[in-house]
């Protein structure tokens, strides 16, 4: 039976005759555009080509070029030996990193970020961001931010990498205008200065010997000194577990301070950086680190500029310090999405257990702490835990770092006794309520602390002491409302943060936070739909964020029902 005309002509395609010719090969996949890989390969030079570098390499990018095409992207997949959708995907959940994708107009050369955050939105930032976007002109883009953690300063606004307080129009665009792009360093205590009063004789006690481990943990145990980024999981017993597990072992320094309202990070690290690197380097001597990566949010490039210079004065030995640069993602300050970030990645949370101090960063035990928290430890283990414990109100212990922002005369980091109520904070540490304001309302933990009536100010702000009204005190950000305040549209705002600050991997923290700021935009609300939410987004969400981001919903049903409910129906 003779083959078919059809199969004839397959067959002579598969082997192809004399005077035949093949079908001209064309290549497949994302071609690599020349230009853009020499680029690429100019920006990285002698840097090794490793994933966790990945978000390093793509600030590269972002600070040159003022963006992140679809070419350079595929350039630094190919030069990094990663599939271009794994740097697709990292580069584009990150809020920093600008992408442009084929067929889109290139980003303006540079970018004016407005904070719309609550301190910021309660002193007009709405109304700046709009202005700046019908002043600006060409060549400048302006978009609204998230907390930039210049809650003091508010309203706040970022010309490129240099921030402008108590931001207006004029102020704004004459930065702009003047090419006031870069950040200002502070005047803060520097290596020589810190060794001059003091600085690093424990450390040296310590790698001597003449201090033993034991010792130290045993101060840090009897101040009682927990983590102070929210948590406030006890310092020494966090140290001790990894130091339980087989090494290599590595310490990761969390400075991804994000939560709305809370900025005393920024303020020590731009004071005194060195007791806060000293802290650093015991905590890796305690646990035996050969590497410590200090993570700190791109919102802090003084910061940043400040650890650089400071790191490089260091004298040899000791372990090997990384900074790494967050990108705008509030999640990675969660301790698991913070070691994702770290390993080049997008910033998702981790199922537990394992826990961070069993299977951390790069598979390996890791200790994670916040900055505040290390650069306490030379003050406690050399002034004694009595020193530390002597301090507090209330029967409480210790000192707090609050971040005071809102409707107060002198708002800024205050430290004060631990256990002080809320009108104590404003009276004594912050000139009373600003002029016009009458206290109203507070946030005693910042975004997700939950509000709280002015009524009840006589609780203690510490850890264990807000529980039971469906709050908690976390990095001690308090936020001060009045009476010109809404705080119904105070919840709304920080439900519309968490639904942008969502990482995506889970639909009740995904889907929850999108469906309470639509429920919440209604002039009245459902309060059993939302409490319904809320319940399920707590019960189920994988991390905090889901967790904790309905308490200031729930907070103004339970405290503030005349502001929820219908006029009528409150009367």
């Amino acid at each position: 039976m003779s083959m078919s005309h059809d199969v004839q002509k397959v067959r002579s395609f598969e082997h192809p005759g004399e005077g035949q010719r093949r079908a001209k090969s064309t290549p497949k996949g994302r071609q690599i555009d020349p230009t853009a890989a020499h680029e690429v390969e100019l920006l990285l030079g002698d840097r090794p080509r490793r994933h966790d570098l990945l978000i390093e390499y793509l600030h590269l990018i972002q600070d040159r070029y003022h963006q992140i095409s679809a070419s350079h992207l595929a350039a630094l997949a190919d030069e990094m030996k990663l599939s271009f959708a794994e740097v697709f995907e990292t580069a584009t959940f990150y809020a920093h990193f600008d992408v442009v994708k084929e067929g889109e107009p290139d980003i303006a050369p540079l970018t004016i970020r407005v904070c719309d955050s609550l301190t910021c939105a309660m002193l007009g930032a709405e109304k700046l961001l709009h202005d700046l976007q019908d002043t600006a002109g060409p060549g400048i883009r302006v978009v609204r931010a998230p907390c930039v953690g210049r809650c003091d300063t508010a309203p706040a606004a970022e010309v490129g990498h240099h921030f402008v307080d108590h931001a207006t129009v004029g102020n704004v665009l004459a930065a702009a205008k003047g090419g006031d792009t870069h950040p200002h360093l502070p005047g803060y205590v520097d290596f020589d200065a810190y060794v001059a009063g003091g600085g690093y004789t424990l450390l040296k006690r310590l790698r001597s010997g003449e201090l033993p481990k034991e010792d130290l943990l045993k101060a840090l145990d009897d101040a009682s000194l927990r983590g102070l980024g929210g948590a406030g999981f006890p310092t020494g017993r966090k140290w001790c577990s990894v130091l339980g597990e087989p090494g290599p072992r590595l310490m990761a320094v969390n400075g991804d301070e994000g939560e709305p309202g809370t900025f005393k990070d920024r303020y020590y690290l731009e004071a005194d950086p060195h007791r806060f690197l000293e802290g650093t380097l015991i905590g890796a001597h305690v646990v035996e680190a050969a590497d410590v990566y200090i993570y700190l949010r791109d919102e802090y490039p003084a910061a940043r500029e400040i650890l650089e210079r400071e790191i490089a004065k260091l004298p040899p030995g000791g372990p090997a310090l990384h900074m790494r640069r967050g990108a705008g993602a509030y999640i990675c300050g969660e301790e698991s999405s913070l070691l994702e970030s770290l390993e080049g990645k997008r910033g998702l949370p981790r199922h537990k257990p394992p826990f961070p101090f069993q299977v951390g960063l790069f598979g390996q035990p890791t200790l994670i702490n916040n900055i505040e928290t290390l650069w306490w430890v030379r003050d406690i283990v050399e002034k004694g835990a009595d020193w530390w414990k002597g301090h507090g109100r209330h029967e409480r212990r210790g000192l707090r770092s609050y971040s005071v922002s809102g409707r107060v005369r002198t708002p800024g980091m205050k430290l004060a006794p631990a256990g002080i109520t809320v009108r104590e904070l404003i009276d004594e540490f912050c000139g009373g309520m600003a002029d016009g304001h009458t206290f109203h309302a507070y946030l005693p933990g910042g975004a997700s602390g939950g509000i709280l009536p002015a009524a009840m100010d006589d609780i203690p702000l510490d850890f264990g002491t807000l529980e039971k009204y469906g709050c908690f005190i976390g990095s001690a950000a308090v936020i001060i409302l009045s009476e010109h305040d809404s705080v119904k549209g105070a919840a709304l705002n920080l439900m519309r943060f968490f639904e942008d600050e969502s990482c995506g991997q889970c639909t009740p923290c995904r889907v929850g936070t999108q469906k309470a700021a639509l429920l919440m935009e209604r002039p009245v609300w459902n309060r059993e739909l939302l409490e319904e939410l809320s319940q399920a987004m707590r019960d189920a969400s994988i991390c905090g964020l889901g967790q904790a981001a309905s308490n200031p919903l729930t907070s103004v049903i339970k405290y503030f029902p005349d502001e929820f409910l219908p006029k009528e129906a409150a009367e």
